[in-house]
């Protein structure tokens, strides 16, 4: 509960600041998404051992950056994907740990599928929440998949890290956000979504 406590509230502190910035856009948007990605990449050669892993991971990390920067410009998809993260996160935290149940993988000990369920189930009532007080998204089938997508993602990219700290024997790739660890275990998920959703929208257009 302390822990959840502190993710709660980490929660609450961050993500209206990073609202704001995502709005207010220009230069600052800009020094904070450098930031970012100076940070993580500092947190990816902390982890990875294998020197091919460390160059594949910065490379990927840059494309990463580069797909939320191009998505960032609409503020309000940019504001849905990471909703949709976030509550596929607490979703599946919140549900693995009360739940519990059978493990999802040998790779992330703590992974259920209860908790995987919980993150579908988070992500689908944060979306229902988001088309009645926004006119932007409907309840079409387009979004739906989305959403399936995204939070599918996000998981999958949770677990890649974390098989990463588990090859390298660690806990957190970092203790600068509270009830968290590192950045990366923040946009763990995030990190492998904004590329998806930057292709995806390139190819079929999701109007972003």
């Amino acid at each position: 509960m302390n822990n959840l406590l502190k993710r709660i509230l980490s929660s609450i502190i961050l993500l209206p600041f990073i609202f704001y910035l995502l709005f207010k856009g220009s230069y600052i948007l800009i020094l904070f998404i450098f930031i970012l990605f100076f940070v993580a990449c500092y947190e990816w050669h902390s982890i990875s051992n294998n020197i091919f892993l460390k160059i594949f991971g910065y490379i990927f990390l840059i494309l990463s950056f580069y797909s939320f920067y191009q998505i960032s410009f609409d503020k309000t998809f940019v504001f849905f994907v990471i909703i949709i993260c976030v509550a596929t996160d607490v979703g599946g935290y919140i549900f693995g740990r009360i739940l519990k149940g059978p493990k999802l993988t040998k790779i992330s000990p703590k992974k259920t599928y209860n908790g995987v369920i919980g993150g579908y189930f988070l992500s689908l009532v944060s979306f229902l929440i988001i088309i009645n007080s926004s006119d932007y998204f409907n309840a079409s089938i387009k979004y739906f998949l989305l959403i399936f997508i995204i939070s599918t993602v996000s998981q999958i990219g949770d677990i890649i890290i974390s098989y990463f700290k588990r090859l390298s024997n660690i806990k957190d790739t970092g203790k600068i956000i509270p009830g968290h660890g590192g950045l990366l275990d923040r946009i763990d998920g995030m990190i492998f979504v904004f590329p998806i959703v930057y292709f995806i929208n390139f190819f079929v257009n999701l109007n972003v």
